[in-house]
């Protein structure tokens, strides 16, 4: 296949696997509106114009739309006041709130799914251990004698038992120096090493790259493992601000993409799984599996952030309802979710600009 036919593949493959994540999304909502006793009107594979409608079942139009990305779940009610039975407004502040969780919580949990089932295939990591995946030369990490390999049990006394402590440790203690105890074949070692208070575009204060030794596992075993991951993930989320603030974390590392820049990253996912696939085809499709698993859990963190016109914001005007049974007029929380909804359009143009102009490039 030529290059243009290559790359157009991997685009369709591309908006029909993420169009498929923002349809799980919709979808999750869909049953949690059903299962709330709220009435959809109109659940749409694909965005509008419409083509046809497929069947009608439940009361609901299942319609398939011109635009191949994703899907749609139109509630009775959902952007009104609308107060007759079975409308999204009418109901009970915990089933909207239910509803509200559905496509987010689904998200979620399809990211979980796919890494269960990954951990089965490469191993789970032992988030108790942090083991040095990778030492560069000329580094205080190199010059100390850490080697590929070893196993950091603790800092300056401190117990290691994330990779979290032991950037907390480091960071903490920029131009220090710190004894550090590695577990090497079985016998622990004492080194002596001072993280740089400046370094190198990736690269860190010792030049290490760590990561989580692997455990064998089956999948009953995994979901657990699963599901700390991805709360995991959230939590890195909620710490980015303040780790870019403190200067644990690299603006460049940081950097927010849009669509373009996700595809830019998928594209060289796809790069190296078919290197990997060629030095062992059981790797193949992995690195893509975990990708889409990744950006699954950040749709579902991400549409929980308190941001009108996300789910998570329009759970925050239905707050005070929940709490104290004041309900926020539905034409200012309207009005609040158009302007917000205006403002994320404008930044996803600016940053599909800064992503064509600046295109995303992996470490690798």
């Amino acid at each position: 296949m030529n290059t243009i036919g290559s790359t157009a593949l991997t685009i369709l493959e591309f908006i029909l696997a993420f169009g498929a994540l923002v349809f799980v999304h919709e979808f999750g909502h869909f049953l949690a509106a059903r299962l709330s006793k709220i009435e959809v009107e109109e659940f749409g594979l694909g965005y509008p114009p419409k083509i046809i409608r497929l069947f009608r079942a439940g009361g609901t139009d299942f319609t398939l739309n011109w635009i191949p990305f994703g899907g749609f779940c139109r509630m009775k009610g959902e952007n009104g006041d609308v107060t007759e039975a079975g409308s999204f407004p009418a109901a009970r502040p915990s089933r909207r709130l239910l509803t509200l969780l559905g496509g987010p919580v689904t998200n979620l949990l399809l990211g979980m799914l796919i890494i269960a089932f990954l951990f089965t295939r490469i191993g789970s990591p032992d988030y108790s251990q942090v083991l040095i995946a990778d030492v560069a030369a000329g580094t205080p990490a190199s010059s100390a004698g850490i080697l590929t390999g070893d196993i950091i049990k603790s800092v300056n006394g401190v117990k290691i038992d994330s990779m979290n402590k032991l950037s907390e440790q480091i960071s903490s203690q920029l131009g220090q120096q710190l004894e550090v105890v590695l577990l090497r074949d079985d016998s622990e070692l004492v080194v002596n090493v001072t993280p740089r208070e400046e370094w190198p575009e990736n690269q860190g204060p010792l030049g290490i790259t760590i990561m989580n030794p692997s455990l064998e596992v089956s999948f009953v075993q995994a979901l657990p493992r699963a599901f700390m991951t991805t709360l995991d993930q959230g939590y890195q989320l909620i710490m980015l601000p303040a780790r870019l603030i403190s200067g644990q974390i690299a603006p460049s590392d940081a950097r927010m993409v849009s669509v373009k820049g996700i595809y830019d990253i998928y594209a060289q996912v796809q790069t190296i799984d078919k290197e990997e696939a060629a030095a062992n085809p059981a790797m193949a499709g992995l690195n893509t599996l975990y990708f889409f698993a990744v950006i699954s859990i950040a749709l579902g963190f991400t549409n929980l952030l308190p941001i009108p016109a996300l789910d998570g914001g329009r759970i925050l005007f239905l707050l005070p309802e929940l709490l104290f049974k004041k309900k926020i007029p539905a034409a200012l929380e309207g009005k609040v979710h158009m302007v917000f909804y205006a403002l994320l359009v404008t930044l996803m143009v600016v940053l599909v600009i800064n992503d064509i102009i600046n295109p995303v490039v992996l470490p690798r």
